[in-house]
């Protein structure tokens, strides 16, 4: 839900499941070193860049316009660029959850991703991260190779735990839960679905919602008779402000929020991605398409309607109050 550019990190330790023994190496250009924990600087943005990063001259900071969660900034140097996102209000765990996705998507080799380099806290609280900074083409490319690649990731990242995260991450700023899971139509009714229903119920006292969305979350397993789910490592909040191109025109995906899940709920913000018949084409030839994969379309955004509904207020819950009738409805419940 906001702009980057990304790089490879050495994390705080304020996020323990980093060093779980279920992760192995989960950044590989730091596994040959142990993790040090840096004393707070004044500026731990400019320390890491003079120092890890082997820049000897920062030779200009401009801001970079299009988050909404986040300030984006780059940084110019004898070395290179970088680029940096901080959030004055958030801690590092978002920005740690973020850059382990970023990692596990740039490890497949298919679709450009900013590869990310350090995650810390900010001395005056909030946090940062530092990526690589990609020079973005002035074309948006063609959509056949975005297809293509996204599909090509899809099918090279699986996950033999299921269902799921190593850690739990943000949509946007909400939190996402990623317990593993073996069943991919639990998962998606309890972690996606109900988690952001409770949030409204909690949020705005709205028990409409909660009670129609908690019904239909109960009644999902129709909608994917005779389909085989595998666990797909997913960007999870694919739009347009997320996706772009290099120089060369090939695609780059940013700000990820990643899980393993059910390749099909990667189009889930398809109605501010701008996905075209180029672009399904191409995946398919990659990801053949599934029975039903029309009928479960409105699925997918809805998870992505409520969020937008608990993040940015009632404009939103028309549009979900409109998918969860409609499948009701379907569904005979």
């Amino acid at each position: 839900m906001a702009v980057t550019h990304l790089g490879s990190i050495s994390f705080s330790s304020s996020m323990p499941s980093i060093s779980s023994p279920s992760l192995k190496h989960p950044f590989n250009f730091n596994k040959n070193k142990p993790l040090i924990v840096a004393a707070m600087s004044d500026d731990p943005v400019r320390e890491w860049i003079l120092s890890e990063g082997k820049a000897t001259q920062i030779k200009g900071i401009s801001p970079i316009g299009g988050g909404c969660i986040n300030r984006a900034t780059r940084y110019d140097t004898d070395v290179g660029s970088f680029f940096v996102k901080t959030n004055r209000s958030i801690g590092p765990s978002m920005f740690e959850g973020e850059a382990l996705g970023l990692n596990a998507m740039y490890e497949t080799g298919s679709i450009r991703v900013p590869k990310p380099y350090k995650v810390g806290s900010l001395p005056t609280g909030g946090s940062y991260i530092i990526m690589e900074f990609i020079e973005f083409g002035a074309s948006r490319g063609n959509q056949s190779a975005l297809g293509r690649k996204l599909a090509e990731m899809h099918k090279a990242a699986k996950s033999e735990k299921g269902f799921g995260f190593h850690v739990d991450n943000t949509i946007g700023s909400t939190p996402q839960i990623n317990t593993w899971m073996s069943d991919w139509v639990e998962f998606f009714a309890e972690h996606r679905l109900g988690y952001q229903l409770k949030m409204a119920h909690e949020q705005y006292g709205d028990p409409t919602i909660y009670e129609r969305g908690q019904r239909l979350a109960r009644n999902l397993g129709p909608l994917f008779k005779n389909v085989v789910i595998e666990p797909c490592l997913l960007h999870g909040d694919l739009w347009s402000g997320n996706m772009t191109y290099d120089k060369n025109g090939e695609p780059v995906i940013l700000d990820p929020a990643c899980y393993y899940g059910h390749n099909e709920a990667e189009f889930g913000m398809s109605w501010c991605a701008g996905f075209g018949g180029d672009f399904y084409k191409a995946y398919f030839e990659v990801m053949p398409e599934q029975p039903g994969f029309e009928e479960r379309r409105d699925l997918y955004m809805l998870y992505h309607y409520l969020n937008h509904y608990n993040l940015f207020g009632s404009g939103y819950r028309s549009s979900a109050m409109s998918i969860i009738d409609d499948y009701l409805r379907m569904l005979s419940v």
